[in-house]
């Protein structure tokens, strides 16, 4: 299983992804939490040459002019390791930590506006 958008391959691949908690927006009448309709999702890469943050940032800007985009991510609550392609999703600029030992460290990418 590997991470695409568009079903087009990440290169390199992230290190890591999490889906991210959603904020609680209220408490309705009946104590219960109000939560956002969407979720989102965020690949990471630990350590990376500049010349693959640049094709991720290069990956990024391509696919955004598109539009919304499929993304092939872990599906959400599944009982099993499975990829699910989510459609409708949007991209979110590629942010980066520190530079250390002359790389890129903590690059994070995160899929918006997915619907489970």
């Amino acid at each position: 299983m590997v991470y695409k958008i568009n079903n087009t391959e990440f290169e390199p691949q992230p290190t890591s992804g999490r889906w991210m908690p959603r904020e609680q927006l209220a408490i309705d009448g009946n104590l219960q939490a109000v939560y956002p309709l969407y979720y989102e999702f965020e690949l990471s890469w630990q350590l990376e040459k500049p010349s693959d943050f640049k094709e991720i940032q290069d990956f990024y800007e391509g696919m955004s002019s598109v539009g919304d985009i499929v993304a092939d991510l872990p599906e959400y609550g599944a009982a099993t390791y499975t990829f699910f392609a989510y459609s409708g999703c949007v991209m979110r600029e590629p942010q980066m930590g520190v530079y250390f030992s002359e790389h890129h460290t903590d690059i994070k990418l995160l899929i918006s506006k997915i619907r489970i």
